[in-house]
């Protein structure tokens, strides 16, 4: 029960079509349309009773190993056909297909397809060709010279997308910036920039710069534009299709608002409700009533349906009591922050610990752990997780308890609406903060900057 309820909506189907597919007295429908079907098949039993299938061919087949009646059904020696699943050309193939047409030696041939081996999915060459020069003397006993590598990664650093093959993010971006028209003012500078002035540019020291080159403002944030134009992770436009994870986020909880009031509902689009088969179970009380004149075949097909009921039995009730305490967690949730899930306001969040829901539903601070793990919930303003609504809390000068996602919202609406020419620094922002009733130390507001993903003022700074 403690797995099932950690395994999010977009899981549980899978989940429940295993437990189908290695269960057969497990099926699809609820208790009330196997009644509904019982009454409507009553007048044809008579006639199907000769087709249906019972436990005695079951017995009765000797060909069924006995292994087959496990649930790990597959002997030691059996063969299973895997079909591969295929996608298009990866990243490296592209690349390989472009070096098909350059005059290579053999010579070159391998030391390519090595260099091309050690390019990772960005497009960057993260090993010095000294190290990949020692591989080869290794592994292949190719003894091989560094201008000879070099020579090669300079055929690699032509290929298409501009900027592969570079061993850092300046090599990347000054690859790029050379196959533009370097004749063009703006274009020019740019490369001057990335080629000698690297470090003043990466730490946003652009007084240094215009100092240096003696250019005008608008000169630089010309050149600036142009080079934030070109790309830092070249192998992103061709990347390898099989290393992209998509996140497909499917709800676990769906509210909405009815006039006025709010609404909960579990999300059980494609989670079928189960039953146990009425076939087995019939079958099942049939052959127990006679159980002691039983053969031993007939002894060891009652003890297998019996253990099948049992598993059925209880994965039925598992997803019941996970229905269960997912609906009184989130319930509990809602109540909490009801003030937040009518408007959608996060300053109306208020400060709430695992502890709290605990308290409010009488389950372990674990169960409402394994609750909250990688669910989400779909309301009329976003889907959101559950970990979302999770904040610790602090006093303001007036002694109200607030969320500390609040400070954070006040935080990033100071940084978003800050003069960009002369950014508000961690000292300021602290300042701000404390005027607004918020007590809050520099340090503090340093760490929940970084926790926004928030630069320094200094790399905030724009012209």
């Amino acid at each position: 029960m403690i797995k099932l309820l950690e395994i999010p909506a977009v899981h549980l189907e899978q989940r429940i079509k295993k437990e189908l597919e290695e269960n057969p007295v497990l099926e699809e429908g609820s208790e009330e349309s196997l009644y509904d079907e019982q009454e409507n098949t009553k007048d044809d039993q008579a006639g199907d009773q000769q087709d249906e299938f019972s436990l005695e061919d079951y017995i009765q087949d000797d060909d069924i190993p006995s292994y087959r009646l496990n649930t790990q059904n597959y002997s030691a020696d059996e063969k299973r056909e895997e079909i591969p699943f295929s996608l298009g050309n990866t990243f490296r193939d592209q690349l390989k297909g472009q070096l098909g047409l350059r005059k290579l030696t053999e010579d070159q041939e391998v030391l390519a397809e090595y260099i091309l081996g050690n390019i990772d999915d960005d497009g960057y060459l993260r090993r010095e060709l000294e190290a990949i020069a020692d591989d080869l003397a290794f592994s292949v006993g190719l003894e091989v010279s560094y201008e000879s590598l070099h020579a090669v990664l300079m055929i690699i650093q032509d290929l298409d997308p501009a900027g592969v093959g570079a061993r850092n993010l300046q090599e990347c971006l000054m690859l790029q910036i050379e196959r533009k028209n370097l004749t063009d003012p703006v274009i020019s500078l740019a490369h001057t920039i990335l080629k000698n002035h690297f470090d003043a540019f990466t730490s946003k020291h652009y007084d240094k710069i215009i100092q240096r080159l003696n250019i005008k403002e608008e000169e630089l944030k010309l050149a600036l534009e142009e080079i934030l134009r070109l790309n830092p992770k070249p192998g992103g436009a061709m990347g390898d299709s099989q290393v992209k994870s998509f996140h497909h986020i499917v709800p676990d909880f769906i509210l909405e608002e009815n006039e006025g009031a709010l609404q909960l509902y579990l999300n059980s689009n494609n989670v079928p409700e189960l039953r146990v088969s009425k076939t087995y179970a019939d079958m099942f009380e049939s052959y127990s009533a006679n159980k002691a004149s039983a053969s031993k075949d007939a002894k060891d097909a009652i003890t297998f349906v019996k253990q099948k009921l049992d598993s059925a039995k209880w994965f039925i009730d598992a997803i019941r009591q996970r229905q269960n305490t997912m609906m009184l967690t989130m319930n509990a949730i809602l109540e909490y922050q009801e003030a937040y899930f009518y408007e959608g306001d996060e300053t109306k969040l208020r400060p709430m610990i695992l502890k709290d829901i605990a308290d409010m539903t009488g389950l372990d601070i674990s169960t409402i752990s394994r609750v909250v793990n990688s669910k989400y919930i779909q309301t009329h303003f976003g889907i959101f997780p559950l970990k979302y609504f999770f904040s610790e809390g602090m006093q303001t000068d007036s002694g109200e308890e607030v969320s500390t996602r609040e400070i954070k919202k006040i935080l990033q609406d100071c940084i978003t609406n800050e003069d960009k020419r002369k950014p508000l620094t961690d000292d300021r922002l602290s300042a701000i903060l404390n005027e607004k009733g918020y007590p809050i130390a520099r340090r503090t507001v340093a760490k929940y900057r970084e926790q926004l993903g928030l630069p320094v003022a200094r790399l905030r700074k724009e012209l």
